[in-house]
């Protein structure tokens, strides 16, 4: 569980006048006080929000800003209050992320457009990563159509997908903040119950904007999280991320980019072609997100304290950790449920992939090493979903299971090892994942068979009657 579920604050925005604005604001210190929670940036006149006032955003505005500053501000503050949406300010999140994006990676490699170029490269390696993985895999392209993304199209494209995994956190909190005030005092505390949740909206529509911003700089598909975060049938690959990623690699851009493209045509074809597994991750995912208690007595003593002057105590509350998995067998069995569904499919793809490329390219070896390490120290994107939906995965899960679809393979075949995938009750368990060679030798139910066993009785529903019908004929007689 992650200290600090949500605890990423706003990067200090652009400044709207150039190299004179940086100048300012580092004259100023600006982006060396606390993060903003707003989204209001470097305000002209207010010194960023690491100047003076800092530690009180609405004291700066108020103290420093001129009046057509202070118009603007009041219209972003009256924007944030007035919304009545869900539990997250999806607005504000996807407004925060393309801030996030325009700003650039650390580095200091920012967002461009994709190009022709970029863009008919990545759709030549994903049209050559299908044709390798017929060979690997049983199951047929899942890839309608292969884009090039730029990371700010990722963030238009997976914030829908996020919004899915995000929401089942945030609604207990929103919950929360009406449950923690006496029954009695709630019906008089309507409009400050209002304000707080439409504050937790932003909140929440904040860190996950920041989250998403940061995450787009890194990923080099839709799928690198394990889940199918882009649309159904598109194969997307970032061409900037993918350079950055093979930048000190020593291995040919073409074999970087081909491996990468493996690896996002593989989850293609599972999400496709297994048409139960999304929402049985996104279930998972819920299931595990909903078994997450709130720290109610943190929580009233932010309600009790609650200074609409000081509403960052809010961002300080998400910060210090309010949310905590709940200890009972229901929690735990969800949460080995999600992790070991999130190993099952690295695991394939990793074992397919590995297939599929080792007798071709040369580097195969080491770039699924480099992947491996990637997932088992933490890389972004496991970082990012464990703070999102405070989970964090053991990457020792993901090397089982490629080891066990690789013994799979060896005593069943590729279309043995694929019909796992026919019905949920036929993968392997958590408990599989530590024996895995029991589970290979293990008798497995063919399910397919039991389900066309059925379907042919179901199309014979006058046949029990028409024999009960001549049996009772022959009684009469």
């Amino acid at each position: 569980m992650s200290d600090t579920p949500f605890g990423f604050g706003l990067p200090p925005e652009e400044p709207e006048d150039g190299d004179e604005g940086k100048k300012k604001d580092q004259q100023s210190g600006g982006g060396q006080g606390p993060a903003n929670p707003f989204g209001f940036g470097g305000l002209p006149g207010a010194g960023g929000f690491g100047g003076p006032g800092a530690d009180n955003p609405l004291a700066a505005m108020f103290g420093s800003l001129n009046p057509t500053d202070l118009g603007a501000a009041f219209q972003q503050l009256g924007q944030m209050l007035s919304y009545e949406g869900g539990p997250v300010n999806w607005d504000m999140a996807k407004q925060i992320a393309r801030q996030t994006v325009a700003q650039g990676t650390p580095d200091g490699v920012k967002d461009t457009s994709v190009g022709p170029v970029e863009r008919s490269a990545v759709q030549e390696a994903v049209r050559l990563a299908d044709l390798w993985l017929d060979d690997a895999t049983s199951l047929p392209s899942g890839s309608g159509t292969a884009v090039a993304w730029s990371r700010a199209e990722w963030v238009e494209a997976t914030l829908p997908a996020w919004q899915e995994l995000v929401d089942p956190v945030a609604e207990r909190v929103g919950a929360a903040m009406g449950d923690v005030l006496p029954e009695e005092m709630q019906a008089m505390a309507g409009p400050l119950i209002g304000m707080m949740r439409s504050m937790g909206g932003a909140m929440f529509g904040t860190q996950i904007g920041q989250a998403v911003g940061v995450l787009a700089g890194e990923v080099v598909g839709s799928t690198d999280i394990g889940l199918p975060l882009g649309p159904a049938g598109k194969a997307a690959l970032l061409p900037a991320n993918v350079e950055a990623f093979g930048k000190d690699l020593g291995v040919p851009k073409d074999e970087v980019r081909l491996y990468l493209a493996l690896r996002e045509a593989a989850h293609q074809r599972l999400f496709a072609h297994v048409p139960w597994l999304r929402s049985h991750l996104f279930g998972a995912v819920d299931g595990y997100a909903r078994g997450i208690k709130v720290d109610t007595a943190k929580l009233e003593d932010v309600v009790g304290q609650f200074d609409p002057q000081n509403p960052e105590q809010l961002q300080d509350a998400l910060q210090q950790g309010m949310f905590q998995p709940e200890d009972t067998p229901e929690q735990k069995a969800a949460l080995a449920r999600l992790e070991t569904a999130l190993a099952l499919v690295e695991g394939w793809v990793d074992a397919v992939v590995h297939a599929a490329a080792k007798p071709r390219l040369s580097s195969a070896d080491a770039l699924r090493e480099t992947l491996r390490r990637r997932r088992a120290t933490g890389g972004p994107a496991e970082q990012t979903f464990a703070t999102l939906i405070g989970l964090e995965l053991r990457p020792r899960r993901l090397r089982d299971a490629s080891r066990l679809w690789a013994s799979l393979t060896d005593a069943r075949g590729v279309d043995g090892r694929d019909a796992l995938w026919h019905h949920p009750d036929m993968l392997p368990t958590a408990t599989d994942l530590d024996d895995p060679d029991g589970f290979v030798h293990r008798e497995q139910l063919d399910f397919s068979e039991l389900d066309k066993m059925l379907g042919e009785a179901a199309d014979k529903p006058d046949l029990r009657k028409k024999d009960d019908g001549e049996a009772e004929g022959d009684d009469t007689e």
